[in-house]
């Protein structure tokens, strides 16, 4: 069975955060830091050498591949920040309509900057997909 390349490291948060070049995606980091450990109640993980990852969950598939995942987190890539809503986007629909400009991938949520999306919408879909998972996963 293949081992996953992304694990949790021992490498700074901060430092990683710190390092942006650009304010506007650090300021942008680092309110979803204050969101996603509200979230979570869990401290930032560095996951790989790009994402920030909360809590962790235990996931089994059919297959009977399984392993360990982040709850939330989020990647300052290029294009936009992508954050990571594990429990996906199906049941989430009215919080999607009203949460701003954004694309979505299977589990990955895109947006250019925070200020074009509503933070409390925001929050809540966090918050939502957090409980999802430790309900499904319990």
């Amino acid at each position: 069975m293949a081992t996953l390349k992304t694990t949790p490291t021992t490498a700074s948060v901060t430092a990683f955060l710190d390092a942006l070049k650009d304010e506007t995606r650090r300021k942008d980091c680092r309110t979803l830091v204050r969101m996603m450990k509200q979230a979570t109640k869990a401290q930032p993980k560095m996951w790989g050498p790009s994402i920030v990852g909360f809590g962790t969950y235990h996931y089994r598939y059919d297959s009977g591949r399984e392993g360990d995942w982040f709850l939330t987190g989020f990647s300052p890539r290029k294009q936009a920040l992508t954050l990571y809503i594990m429990a996906g986007f199906s049941r989430y629909d009215a919080l999607l309509e009203k949460l701003g400009t954004h694309k979505t991938g299977r589990s990955c949520l895109y947006v250019k900057k925070l200020a074009d999306v509503d933070l409390a919408v925001l929050q809540r879909l966090i918050d939502q997909s957090v409980a999802h998972l430790r309900r499904a996963h319990a």
